[in-house]
């Protein structure tokens, strides 16, 4: 039983293993948790938890060695989005401990402590400072799962993930194999789980390009809205990876896409409850639920080539996205295919002062690469994974999911919990 439960002034009657009895508890989304453990006891009752059909699209990783292993593993990896760390009894070793961790910890993550000590004013001041919950010894699997189920299903929680709107400034630019490879760098170098959405109907490239052809996608979101919650749309999902799946377009023309300006709005609330990120390759067009689908993405990335009437469009695009969204901060800019022999491009320094934005990555022209993979149904990582553009495509998946923030200084052993600095949810 956790503190929570005792503190408040309750105290929930439990079955002889110690849990509390049958519940409505909501299942887990698509998130990643890893736990540090002290004791062999803890980890074999995390390990059970795994079992349980509410942690089904969870992705649990239990190892030993408590916070000091944690805050080691997280100076050279990304942070998952909930980190279970097992304390020993001593308070002030706890918040040293928690101190460590805030330093290498991503702002987005979770912490859930495992504690000793049944201490009421601890319990406070963790909560205070930023860890999503406290537990003690002895509890169950269900009283975990249900901690863990309360981070993201409590009232006023912040959504589990963001969506990510990809665009093309003008046809033929790449927008959608810069966005597929992305992701696949978020999902497989960053562990965060992911969903690419292939709003592309009649056209959409994904389903080739991850080498996937499912019988079902998109289309049945938006013809089918009547019976959309988030049980369909997992049923929908094609797994291309660990930790990505695709929604895919049905790129056939056996009738018409236009659609309301709102259509897409019921599935991407779902996913952004659900999954911590939600890939958009949404086609070049103007329509009333393109436009809408990018105004309302958490965060944009236009593609572009360096040429004038990739200029002029993006200058269109970045002032119409900028009026609309004035407190949110700008697109992302991506110039592609940079570098083409005997083309005449604008240099892509000229192309960014033009547009009073730095971009975000410059992707070299290399037709053999992207062929390559376009023709074999795989991603540029998986073709030719040394190579220099992996990189730059890894360096982008962290610039916006807000995994290369830099580490922060800190004065003094207690300033980032006095300070607030937690591990609640950015944005």
């Amino acid at each position: 039983m956790g503190p929570k439960d005792q503190f408040s002034g309750f105290t929930p009657q439990t079955d002889a293993s110690g849990s509390a009895p049958a519940e409505v508890i909501a299942p887990l989304p698509r998130v990643s948790i890893q736990a540090f453990c002290e004791t062999p006891e803890i980890a074999r009752l995390i390990e059970q938890a795994t079992g349980d059909r509410r942690m089904e699209k969870a992705h649990v990783k239990v190892q030993m060695g408590g916070g000091l292993a944690a805050s080691e593993a997280y100076k050279t990896a990304p942070t998952p989005n909930v980190v279970i760390i097992e304390g020993d009894a001593h308070r002030e070793r706890l918040i040293e401990t928690l101190d460590r961790l805030s330093s290498v910890c991503d702002a987005d993550t979770k912490v859930v402590v495992i504690g000793q000590v049944n201490d009421v004013l601890l319990y406070r001041e963790l909560m205070r400072l930023g860890v999503s919950d406290y537990l003690v010894p002895p509890f169950g699997v269900t009283d975990l799962v249900r901690s863990l189920s309360e981070i993201f299903r409590a009232p006023g929680a912040d959504p589990v993930g963001r969506s990510i709107a990809f665009v093309g400034a003008k046809g033929g630019v790449g927008a959608s194999t810069i966005a597929h490879n992305a992701s696949w760098a978020m999902a497989r170098t960053l562990k965060l789980d992911s969903v690419v959405v292939d709003l592309d109907l009649a056209f959409g490239t994904a389903g080739l390009n991850f080498n996937q052809d499912p019988p079902q996608g998109v289309a049945e979101v938006v013809f089918a809205p009547d019976r959309l919650d988030a049980a369909v749309v997992d049923r929908l999902l094609s797994k291309c990876a660990e930790q990505l799946s695709l929604l895919a377009a049905p790129a056939t023309l056996d009738r018409v896409y236009d659609f309301h300006e709102d259509v897409f709005d019921p599935l991407l609330e779902i996913l952004r409850l659900n999954v911590p990120c939600a890939v958009l390759d949404v086609p070049h067009v103007w329509t009333a639920w393109s436009k809408r689908a990018l105004i309302s993405a958490d965060e944009v990335v236009l593609v572009a080539i360096p040429d004038l009437a990739n200029l002029r469009n993006s200058k269109n695009l970045i002032d119409l996205l900028k009026a609309a969204r004035p407190n949110d901060a700008g697109p992302k800019l991506v110039l592609n295919q940079v570098g083409m022999p005997k083309r005449a491009e604008i240099k892509p320094s000229e192309f960014a002062k033009a547009l009073g934005v730095e971009p975000a990555a410059i992707i070299p022209f290399d037709p053999q690469l992207f062929a390559t993979a376009a023709n074999n149904g795989q991603m540029l990582a998986e073709t030719s994974p040394s190579h220099k553009t992996i990189e730059i495509l890894a360096d982008l998946a962290k610039r916006l999911t807000g995994k290369s923030e830099s580490k922060r200084v800190k004065k003094s052993v207690l300033e980032p919990l006095i300070s607030r600095i937690s591990w609640k949810k950015a944005g």
